[in-house]
């Protein structure tokens, strides 16, 4: 070999090795991941605006749809709301601690019921109210165990219930109209949650609020109590079953208008109201410290195929502190008594007996609702969905259903200010409490997304008509109607065609 071929080697020797080394590389840069996204990049602000009419073929007197929160003003137009969200959402499956937000803010009819109280309760005295739905920061923390696999979440702020199968959120549900588990069971909750993802199938959930519908402090916490929230939840069969169990557990009555709680000072027996007010039946004339109510739900969610979902939702309530006594005028019960012997032209009229209010139950009865309600969705296409829903709810002392019509009433309810114009099965059937109501709604219905041009803004369009029917299955008559067909206004059943109209938007 020359001499001079070796440097001709060495350079070609160089030059392929150089090259080789750039195709590793090139192909470590082809296959290595994408740099994580920014902090803002998932910022998102969206939203929708929900109008509706919910026509009752009774015709009620009051134009009040017994047993409906959002759709309970009866043949007229509703403005449900405009609903605007802000949010930074987790990345629950992160290996790197994550923090987020959530703000979301509603204007409309149906936050007459979504106050959160002491927050924005009586700034509007309309039908179309406002205040916040959710304002809550969170955190994912990657604290990985034997008992934490997939890390810890934690949320604080104003956050939903996590109990039950419908959301406030209107456009994440099958039908316009809700059913008696989701309008008479919990809505809003001022606390603190932790999600312990446990493993990939199971979460752990557990935290403490306020109780339901209430802020921090005066008058925003209406008995200055807390209360538990948890559950678990199970992802099944790569994730086509869910199973959520859920349990919200406190004490919920108001400290009552005009309670004496030091009656000592005042030179009154023990309990005993100066100036008190016709307590409504919420009102457990006792206490309310001493007093809990629980929200335990289980909800099951089963895709059968990709366009068949069944849902399943079953509730119990429990309330320990109701008094059926309460609708008297607010006697505390364990001042009758006393009350017997200051009224003696009122125990000794025709057809009392002596001593009537000492008959009375003297310790509080409690109250029980339980109920199950199956849903079914099958997809047509990406246009049509069809939905039905059957659902029994059985309110044992007609303590959970009502209807707070008025501007202020839900409002007024959770504070335990007097509620006039608020309507219980006890104000217009004295002997309600005494059976109760057992209650059976059948709901069938489609949901329509129609294909649109592109617009500006404007993502879209739902549309759900549905027909519904309920009645009563143990002969009592809570629902109302016009006054031509009887003479009390009242009805074992209604019949009602709804149907609202959703336009989502996205800013961002």
């Amino acid at each position: 070999m020359k001499w001079y071929s070796l440097p001709l080697i060495t350079a070609f020797t160089l030059a392929a090795t150089m090259a080789g080394a750039a195709d590793v590389a090139n192909k470590k840069a082809a296959v290595a991941p994408p740099p994580p996204p920014k902090w803002l990049d998932t910022l998102t602000v969206d939203g929708y605006v929900e109008g509706g009419v919910a026509m009752n073929f009774n015709q009620p007197w009051n134009n009040i749809n017994w047993g409906h929160l959002y759709t309970i003003d009866s043949n007229q137009p509703i403005f449900n709301g405009a609903v605007l969200t802000v949010m930074r959402p987790l990345d629950p499956k992160s290996d790197h601690y994550d923090f987020g937000f959530k703000a979301q803010i509603q204007i409309g009819e149906d936050m007459r019921f979504n106050h959160v109280i002491g927050t924005t309760d009586y700034w509007i005295p309309s039908r179309t109210q406002i205040g916040p739905l959710e304002a809550n920061v969170q955190a994912h923390l990657p604290w990985k165990s034997f008992i934490s696999e997939g890390g810890v979440d934690i949320k604080a702020g104003i956050f939903p219930t996590y109990n039950g199968a419908e959301v406030m959120y209107a456009k994440d549900n099958l039908f316009y109209s809700h059913s008696y588990i989701f309008n008479f069971g919990p809505f809003l909750h001022t606390g603190v949650m932790t999600t312990t993802h446990v493993r990939d199938w199971l979460d752990v959930y557990a935290g403490v609020t306020t109780g339901v519908n209430t802020f921090i402090g005066y008058p925003g916490d209406n008995n200055a109590a807390p209360a538990f929230h948890g559950g678990v939840g199970l992802n099944l069969l790569e994730g086509n079953l869910t199973i959520m169990g859920f349990v919200h557990s406190g004490p919920e009555n108001p400290k009552q208008f005009g309670v004496a709680y030091n009656p000592d000072a005042l030179g009154l027996p023990p309990g005993i109201f100066p100036g008190a007010w016709p307590n409504t039946p919420f009102a457990c004339v006792c206490n309310p410290n001493s007093t809990n109510r629980t929200f335990a739900n289980l909800t099951t969610t089963w895709k059968v195929t990709e366009n068949l979902t069944l849902i399943t939702d079953m509730a119990f309530n429990r309330e320990s502190g109701n008094n059926p006594a309460s609708s008297l005028g607010g006697i505390p019960q364990n001042a009758y008594g006393f009350y017997n012997g200051f009224f003696p032209e009122f125990v000794a009229a025709p057809g009392w007996p002596a001593n009537a209010l000492s008959y009375l139950p003297q310790y509080p009865k409690g109250a029980e609702s339980y109920a199950i309600a199956q849903y079914a969705s099958y997809k047509i296409n990406d246009i049509f969905k069809i939905n039905g829903r059957v659902e029994y709810y059985r309110d044992t002392a007609n303590f959970f259903v009502s209807a707070p019509a008025g501007y202020y009433d839900a409002a007024n309810a959770f504070h335990g200010y007097p509620c006039p114009t608020c309507f219980f099965r006890s104000t217009f059937d004295p002997n309600a409490a005494n059976h109760g109501t057992s209650y059976l709604a059948l709901t069938a219905g489609m949901t329509i997304t129609p294909e649109l041009p592109k617009l500006p803004i404007i993502t879209g369009m739902i549309l759900r008509p549905e027909f519904r029917w309920d009645t009563s299955v143990n002969g009592t008559t809570p629902f109302f109607r016009g006054l031509n067909y009887n003479g009390n206004g009242l009805s074992r059943s209604q019949g009602m065609f709804n149907m609202d109209v959703i336009i989502p938007f996205s800013l961002l």
